[in-house]
């Protein structure tokens, strides 16, 4: 059974490719929240926490889950951080007492999305984690792999890699690679609430993200475009304003049911509901697009 693009009921997501990094050490725990922009205290062996790496000008180097596990916690991110994640957090590892391992063929991670969690024949770990702008539960396998996406599949549709793209687009989330990249500072890509504890204590990058807060500016914005004549907007595409100003460009873009619709981050000043521009590319006419709230409405 495979989930229609956009459904979120009862759907399950095979995110078994990602990063999986174990923390260990009698310093973990100080060490991560040094690191991290969430307070890893509230991260449990149930409740998985989101959260950011930066460097010290705040901008992104990762954006990843975390959750308990017995002494340790782990890590779980886009599978394209898997060449630099762990070699970024072990840079700052000076005399603490923090062990880094990578264990991703180890386990198997499938997300679901339903009322209710499954009940299988595998031993597992379920941990509530949202990563659809809803909440879900993640189920954490020692590798087995093929038996818990069958199981899963007798009872809830699998939504692929498209399936995935599409509602994660609708949702307004950010994807390391998309929207997340080493030029993107957390709050211009609306992760302020989710991924941000200002009161936790320093780590990596706090400067910018607190004077961001203090003066509530930020120079771009991540907003939500629908093709006003339906026609396919396009990643890369950049966009004009009424006085033909380039103003911002398109990150992701799909079919939402009859819509076209995008992710793209627009300059402050130029970025209020209900704007419209044009978005333009060497290849693509102009397009007339206007600036939606996120998440997209449904239809």
């Amino acid at each position: 059974m495979t989930a229609r693009p956009g459904s979120l009921e009862r759907v399950f997501f095979d995110f078994s490719s990602r990063v999986k990094l174990r923390v260990v050490g009698a310093d973990h725990l100080r060490f991560l929240n040094g690191q991290l922009t969430n307070d890893v205290r509230k991260a449990t062996k149930t409740i998985a926490l989101e959260a950011c790496v930066l460097n010290a000008k705040g901008k992104m180097e990762a954006h990843l889950f975390a959750h308990a596990n017995g002494d340790s916690f782990i890590l779980d991110a886009d599978p394209a951080l898997r060449s630099t994640l762990q070699a970024r957090l072990e840079r700052y590892i000076i005399a603490d007492d923090v062990q880094i391992e990578d264990v991703t063929g180890q386990f198997s991670i499938f997300h679901l999305i339903s009322g209710t969690a499954p009940n299988l024949s595998v031993a597992t770990r379920i941990v509530a984690a949202n990563r659809f702008g809803r909440l879900g539960h993640d189920i954490w396998g020692a590798a087995q792999h093929e038996q818990l996406a069958s199981e899963l599949g007798k009872e809830f549709a699998h939504c692929d890699e498209n399936c995935a793209e599409v509602l994660r687009i609708e949702q307004g989330i950010p994807r390391w690679g998309h929207e997340l990249t080493g030029d993107i500072i957390p709050v211009e890509a609306n992760l302020e609430q989710r991924c941000i504890d200002y009161d936790k204590g320093c780590y990596i990058g706090q400067e910018t993200i607190s004077r961001m807060k203090m003066s509530g500016q930020r120079n771009k914005q991540l907003c939500g475009l629908i093709s006003l004549k339906n026609i396919p907007l396009v990643s890369g595409m950049r966009l004009t304003g009424p006085e033909g100003k380039e103003i911002g460009w398109i990150t992701s873009a799909t079919r939402s049911g009859e819509r076209e619709i995008a992710l793209a981050y627009i300059k402050r000043g130029f970025n209020a509901v209900g704007s419209r521009l044009t978005a333009t590319s060497a290849e693509h006419p102009a397009i007339l697009a206007e600036i939606i709230d996120l998440p997209f409405p449904a239809t």
